[in-house]
């Protein structure tokens, strides 16, 4: 049966040191698991449940492009994450067999119209407009596990036009990449092709037309866009 229109492109993410692609099916993103983010964002960073958040496959962008500065916002934020790329899945998945659904890692920027999220956090309302719009997701290549193993320590940082603004590591994260995805799978069952941005650290702060994001995570990538 043919469709009334063509359907739109999946988004593909380069494999690091091979040619093939990783088809992108959905993003779900963790909220404040970096303790020092936690307290700049004016919450508690107790060990709470993680809250959990989605952007639409195709905010994905490839790094080395120029993204244009997003309507509605007037305080577009950038976020360093590790982004888990899901090889495999499945519902209530325990903390022990988590990683081994894991197919790789890679570095992106969760792009955050920063004013809206305030309101909507003010009034009640889903954060939606203020993750998930249009190339709100940059992204480096996906390294594989099976070449970098499942980094639990190692800087993550970045720059604005080669000014640092975000330092950590990965060690700092509240929850670990096994706790958040099964974690995730008691809401959702987990497919492959899912990423999964596992949260920013402390940092965080304004873009401007014209601006150089550049990102890097230790033994993971780089991811870098220009906001024109």
């Amino acid at each position: 049966m043919s469709t009334v229109f063509p359907p739109s492109p999946q988004p593909l993410v380069p494999v690091a040191g091979t040619g093939a692609l990783f088809p992108v099916r959905r993003i779900f993103c963790v909220g404040q698991n970096y303790a020092a983010h936690a307290r700049e964002m004016g919450t508690d960073p107790t060990r709470t449940d993680p809250c959990f958040f989605t952007k639409p496959g195709d905010a994905v962008v490839a790094s080395g492009s120029t993204v244009p500065y997003p309507s509605m916002t007037a305080n577009l934020h950038y976020e360093i994450e590790m982004v888990v790329a899901m090889g495999g899945g499945g519902a209530d998945i325990p903390v022990d067999q988590a990683l081994g659904q894991v197919f790789g890692y890679a570095a992106g920027i969760d792009l955050t119209r920063r004013d809206l999220q305030a309101a909507a956090k003010k009034a009640g309302q889903p954060w939606d407009m203020a993750k998930g719009f249009d190339r709100s997701a940059p992204l480096g290549t996906i390294a594989p596990a099976s070449a970098i193993g499942h980094p639990v320590r190692g800087g993550i940082r970045l720059a604005v036009n080669g000014a640092p603004r975000q330092t950590s590591d990965l060690s700092d994260m509240i929850w670990s990449v096994a706790e958040i995805i099964a974690r995730l799978s008691r809401f959702v069952e987990l497919r492959a092709g899912d990423l999964i941005f596992t949260g920013t650290p402390e940092g965080v702060g304004p873009v401007q037309r014209g601006d150089l994001l550049e990102g890097g995570i230790d033994g993971v990538g780089t991811v870098a866009v220009t906001v024109s």
